[in-house]
């Protein structure tokens, strides 16, 4: 058995059949079906159900998917793991956040990195917590910042600060130079431009509201940090982010409120059990080492 093997029989499964398959491999479909042939018969079963105009694996070619598809992310791994230089002279790092940490984190880590490791090429990916996982599983990323819990048992997740949210505007608030302390009611008196729903900071707002009794009058919700920043730069509406974003450079000022704004966990996220590059580990130890940089 070869690893071409492995990966003809992943194209057919990921293509649905042989024809499609074959020609995101640039073979002629018989040498695809050949190659499958002699798979099945190494093995001493049929890999998949070739019944009807659908090709479809069958429960044993189903079993056997899964773990071909470990066999290829592992040897992915020990590519990598042979090109990885532990002087940090070269090498990649592929990283990973959620949107939020993107507004104010990625910043000053890039910047202390790439300054103590100028060798390493950096590829950073603005990600939702799904992608994040999934791209950890599927050895497309190496490390990735993120909230907890995550779902997947398969990804440790290494405590690495803690984030505070809170109440900001911008200059065209009427509120922006104000020192006062907020009530619930002042709250919710407010009109708020928030993240959307599907964004895990939403989660975190709609639970301070819900356990201080607040019904906000929510008049924006977007799906985007930086459309969301955009807004409060010209409108006179709040919001409620992480405290580090509300910064004098981008003329955001947070207020004062009479509850203690939610706070959360940020961890650091790679896979269990799987090879970790020199400049992953590097990057682990700045993100440890300093805390929350901002």
């Amino acid at each position: 058995m070869l690893l071409r093997h492995l990966r003809y029989l992943l194209a057919v499964a990921d293509h649905g059949g042989f024809t499609r398959a074959a020609e995101a491999l640039h073979v002629s479909q018989p040498t695809l079906s050949q190659q499958i042939r002699q798979l099945e018969e190494s093995l001493g079963v049929s890999l998949f159900d070739r019944s009807s105009r659908t090709i479809k694996a069958t429960d044993a070619g189903a079993a056997y998917i899964e773990c071909a598809r470990r066999v290829l992310v592992e040897l992915e791994a020990g590519k990598r793991a042979l090109h990885d230089v532990r002087d940090l002279s070269r090498g990649t790092l592929r990283l990973a956040m959620t949107p939020t940490f993107m507004a104010y984190l990625v910043g000053p880590l890039v910047r202390d990195f790439a300054a103590q490791y100028p060798g390493i090429h950096l590829q950073i990916f603005e990600l939702s917590m799904d992608d994040i996982e999934a791209g950890l599983m599927g050895d497309s990323l190496d490390v990735a910042i993120a909230f907890t819990p995550v779902r997947n048992s398969d990804i440790e997740c290494i405590p690495a600060f803690t984030e505070s949210l809170a109440v900001m505007v911008g200059r065209e608030h009427p509120l922006y130079d104000s020192h006062s302390v907020l009530t619930v009611n002042d709250l919710a008196q407010l009109d708020f431009a928030l993240l959307a729903p599907e964004f895990i900071t939403r989660l975190s707002v709609d639970e301070f509201f819900r356990q201080h009794g607040i019904t906000p009058k929510v008049r924006i919700e977007v799906n985007s940090v930086s459309t969301l920043l955009e807004v409060l730069r010209c409108s006179p509406m709040a919001t409620m982010l992480p405290q580090a974003i509300a910064t004098e450079d981008r003329a955001l000022r947070s207020l004062r409120v009479e509850h203690e704004p939610p706070q959360r966990g940020a961890a650091l996220l790679r896979r269990k059990n799987n090879y970790h590059s020199a400049a992953a580990v590097a990057f682990m130890n700045l993100v440890l080492e300093t805390g929350n940089p901002v």
